[in-house]
């Protein structure tokens, strides 16, 4: 399960550069979230997201002892979303020496 969870957030992370590089390509970031959030929809899909990365957040604090370590965790999920939450998964994998994927689900030490 390990090496699976691996490979996905793996894959998210190359879904992730490929959609933003494609997104760049057409328009400027900032240009493209004034129309965005125009949209009453955008809106609603700009908050689930953010939403979903405070809880991932909360998960993240619960886990992490050091409180300065779990604030930087939020301004990098609050910046770059999905590329954080990737990376976040996988540095915990490979922290877990060899343990369980469910070690994931444990208050670091």
């Amino acid at each position: 399960m390990t090496t699976t969870l691996r490979l996905f957030f793996v894959g998210v992370l190359l879904v992730m550069v490929w959609v933003t590089y494609v997104a760049s390509l057409d328009r400027n970031v900032l240009l493209a979230a004034r129309e965005i959030w125009s949209d009453p929809w955008g809106r609603a899909t700009l908050v689930d997201a953010y939403l979903a990365f405070l809880v991932v957040w909360i998960w993240i604090a619960w886990r992490e002892r050091n409180r300065v370590r779990a604030a930087a965790w939020l301004v990098a999920l609050l910046l770059l979303g999905n590329f954080a939450i990737a990376t976040y998964f996988l540095l915990a994998l490979y922290r877990q020496n060899d343990r369980s994927w469910t070690s994931l689900f444990e208050q670091r030490r």
